[in-house]
C-alpha cells in the first residue's frame, strides 16, 4: 500500500515516531528527574541545616569559653587587690618599698599589672609603683574616682587618663579607721589583648571587646583600634549571649560589613561585649564545597539521565520501527499468499474446465485427420492445406495444454517427491539444458559453486522448474544485446542452516515500479505470446512451500540478481504430509520444455 504524505512532506508514520520519541523522553525524564531533584533538594536542605547548627554550636562554644577566661582573669586580678587591701594596712602600703614588694608579688606569675598606687581621700597618690610620673596627679574629679566612692570596687573601661595611653584600672576602696583610702592598679593592656585577640579562627576570624557604648576595649584584627568606635551596633545584642548571621543580605540592614557569623557574650563586670566573628563564606567553606560537589554530582546525574534516556528511547523507537516494517512485510506476504491462494483455486478450476474441451478437440482433430486420409478423389493441394491446418490445431491444442498444465502447477494440484538434492550437480545439469539457447543469444554461464556443498532435502522437480524459470528470464533479459553473462553461485549459510543460491544476469534490468509486481500471477513484461506471467509466481510459491526465501534486486541497464535460500532440511516434514503437499512436476516434462 502506498503511504500518504502530509502536506509538509513528512510521512505520517515518521511524525508518529517523532511524537512517540518526544513522549517517551518526556515521561522518562519526569519519572527519573523528579525523584532525583526531590532527593537532592532534601539532602541539600538537611545537610545545610545540619552544618549551620553545628557551626552555631561551635561559635557558641568559642565565645562562652573566651568569656570564662576573660572573666576569670579579671576576677583573679580583683581578688589580688582585695587580698592586698585586707592583709596590709594603709601605713604599710604607703611606704614605697613595701608597695614595690607587694607589686612584685602580684606580678610574680605574670605581668598582669602595669602599676600599683595607693591614693588618699583627697585623690592624690600616697605611694605609686609604675612607669609613669603620677604622684602629683589629682584624681578626685575623675569619673572612676566618683564611681569608686559609690560602689567600693570599680573596674573601668579603657580610657587615656593622665598618662594619655589607653588603659583600664581596678580600684578598691579601703578604710583605715574612718579614713578612706584607695588601692588602684592598672591592668596590663597587652596581656588582656593577648587573651582576647590571639583567638585564631581561619583567615577572617577575630575576637574583641567593646563597652556598652560601642568603644573598642581591644583592637580587632581586621580594622579599628583600642578606643575607636565599633561599626557594630551594640544595641543589636540584647541577650546574654548568642549567635547571629549578619550582613548586607542577612537579617540586619544596619550591618555595614559583608555577611558574617557573629557570636557574642556580655561580661558581668565590667559590662563589656565579647565578639567572636568570621566571614560567613569562610565559616561555611567546607559546607559550600560539599554543596558544590553535591550540585556537580546532581548536574552530572541529570546529564547522564538525559543522555541515557535519549539513547535508550532512540533505540526503542528503532526497534519499534523495525517491528513495524516486519509487520508491514508480513502483511504484504499474507496478502500475497491470499491472492495466490485465490488465483490458485481459480486457475485450477479454469484448467480443469479447459482440459476437457481440449481433449475432445484433440480427439476430434485426430478423427478428422484419419477420415481425411480415407476420402478418395480429394484434391491433393487441398488435402495438404487441410492437413497443415489440422497440424496447426494440434500445435495450439498442445500450447493450451501447456498453459493449463502450468495453471495446475501453480495451484499445486500436482504431486511432489522429497529427496536429497546435490545442488551443485543439479545446477550444472540445468545450465547444460539451457546452454544451447544461451549461446544462441551470446550469453555465457559463469558457475561459482561452493566446493563440498552439503546436499539439501527438497523436491528436485520443483527446484528444476524454479531454476528453469529464473535462467529463462535471465536469458530473455539479454535480448537485443550482443553478449552477456549469467552468474550462478552457491554458498553455505551456517547461521540460517541452509544454502544461498544467487542467479545474477547482466541483462536490461527490471524497472523499479515493476519489482513489487514480478511475483504476481500473470504479470509479464514480455511481448504477447512469449510469456504467460506465471513463471515467477510459480517459483515464488514453490520456494515458500519448500520453506525457503526468494528476493530480487535489479538496476536498469546493469542486470538483475535473484537470491534464493533453501534450508538443509525443511522444518515441516512434507513426506509425512504426503507428496501432494508440495506438488510434483516430472523432470522429463521439464527437460522437454527446455528443449522446446
Amino acid at each position: 500500500m502506498k503511504e500518504v504524505k502530509s502536506p509538509n512532506g513528512e510521512k505520517p508514520r515518521e511524525k508518529h515516531y517523532s511524537r512517540l520519541y518526544r513522549k517517551f523522553v518526556l515521561l522518562t525524564l519526569i519519572s527519573s528527574l523528579v525523584p532525583l531533584l526531590l532527593v537532592g533538594w532534601g539532602i541539600y536542605i538537611y545537610y545545610s541545616n545540619f552544618s549551620r547548627d553545628r557551626m552555631n554550636i561551635y561559635f557558641q562554644g568559642q565565645v562562652e569559653s573566651h568569656r570564662k577566661i576573660i572573666e576569670l582573669f579579671l576576677s583573679e586580678r580583683t581578688h589580688d587587690l582585695q587580698l592586698i587591701g585586707q592583709t596590709h594596712s594603709l601605713d604599710y602600703l604607703q611606704k614605697e618599698s613595701n608597695l614595690r614588694k607587694v607589686f612584685s608579688v602580684i606580678n610574680r606569675q605574670g605581668q598582669y599589672f602595669t602599676d600599683l598606687g595607693v591614693i588618699g581621700e583627697q585623690g592624690r597618690h600616697l605611694a605609686y609603683i609604675g612607669p609613669y610620673n603620677l604622684m602629683d596627679k589629682d584624681y578626685s574629679q575623675t569619673f572612676w574616682f566618683k564611681e569608686l566612692m559609690k560602689k567600693g570596687i570599680f573596674i573601668s573601661d579603657m580610657f587615656l587618663g593622665f598618662r594619655n595611653d589607653p588603659h583600664f584600672i581596678i580600684a578598691l576602696l579601703g578604710f583605715e579607721g574612718e579614713r578612706p583610702w584607695i588601692l588602684r592598679a592598672s591592668i596590663n593592656t597587652e596581656y588582656l589583648r593577648s587573651l582576647v585577640e590571639n583567638v585564631k579562627i581561619g583567615n577572617t576570624g577575630e575576637a574583641y571587646l567593646v563597652n556598652q557604648t560601642g568603644i573598642f576595649q581591644t583592637s580587632p584584627r581586621s580594622s579599628g583600634k583600642i578606643m575607636g568606635s565599633s561599626p557594630l551596633p551594640v544595641s543589636l545584642f540584647k541577650e546574654d549571649s548568642g549567635v547571629r548571621i549578619m550582613g548586607r543580605d542577612g537579617d540586619q540592614s544596619r550591618w555595614p560589613l559583608s555577611r558574617q557569623i557573629v557570636a557574642y557574650a556580655w561580661l558581668k563586670e565590667p559590662h563589656w561585649l565579647l565578639i567572636v566573628k568570621q566571614d560567613y563564606s569562610e565559616a561555611l567553606r567546607d559546607v559550600n564545597h560539599a554543596n558544590q560537589a553535591t550540585l556537580i554530582f546532581l548536574h552530572l546525574s541529570l546529564l547522564g539521565i538525559i543522555i541515557i534516556t535519549a539513547v535508550i528511547t532512540r533505540t526503542m523507537i528503532k526497534i519499534i520501527q523495525k517491528r513495524d516494517r516486519e509487520s508491514d512485510q508480513l502483511n504484504k506476504q499474507l496478502m500475497q499468499a491470499g491472492k495466490l491462494a485465490s488465483l490458485g483455486e481459480l486457475s485450477a478450476g479454469v484448467a480443469h474446465e479447459i482440459n476437457n474441451p481440449l481433449a475432445i478437440i484433440l480427439t476430434e482433430n485426430q478423427v478428422i485427420r484419419d477420415s481425411l486420409e480415407e476420402v478418395p478423389g480429394l484434391d491433393e493441394a487441398f488435402r495438404r492445406e487441410l492437413m497443415e491446418s489440422l497440424s496447426q490445431i494440434d500445435t495450439q491444442i498442445q500450447r493450451c495444454t501447456l498453459i493449463t498444465h502450468n495453471l495446475l502447477r501453480f495451484s499445486r494440484r500436482t504431486k511432489s517427491i522429497i529427496e536429497m538434492v546435490d545442488l551443485n550437480a543439479f545446477l550444472k545439469e540445468v545450465t547444460q539444458l539451457m546452454d544451447g539457447r544461451a549461446r544462441g543469444m551470446g550469453v555465457q554461464f559463469l558457475m561459482d559453486l561452493e566446493k563440498d556443498l552439503q546436499p539439501i532435502l527438497s523436491d528436485p522437480s520443483q527446484l528444476q522448474q524454479v531454476f528453469l524459470n529464473l535462467i529463462t528470464n535471465a536469458i530473455d533479459a539479454h535480448e537485443g544485446r550482443p553478449s552477456g553473462t549469467i552468474r550462478i553461485s552457491t554458498r553455505t549459510d551456517l547461521q540460517k542452516q541452509g544454502v544461498e543460491i544467487v542467479v545474477a544476469d547482466t541483462g536490461s534490468g527490471i524497472p523499479a515500479h515493476n519489482l513489487e509486481r514480478i511475483f504476481d500471477p500473470f504479470f509479464t513484461t514480455k511481448p504477447v505470446g512469449k510469456g504467460t506471467g506465471l513463471g515467477l509466481s510459480i517459483s515464488y510459491s514453490i520456494i515458500k512451500k519448500l520453506e525457503g526465501e526468494i528476493s530480487v534486486q535489479s538496476e536498469m541497464a546493469k542486470g538483475t540478481r535473484f537470491t534464493l535460500f533453501l534450508p538443509f532440511r525443511p522444518l515441516t516434514d512434507s513426506r509425512r504430509n504426503g507428496p501432494e503437499a508440495l506438488g510434483q512436476t516430472s523432470f522429463q516434462d521439464f527437460r522437454k520444455e527446455a528443449k522446446k
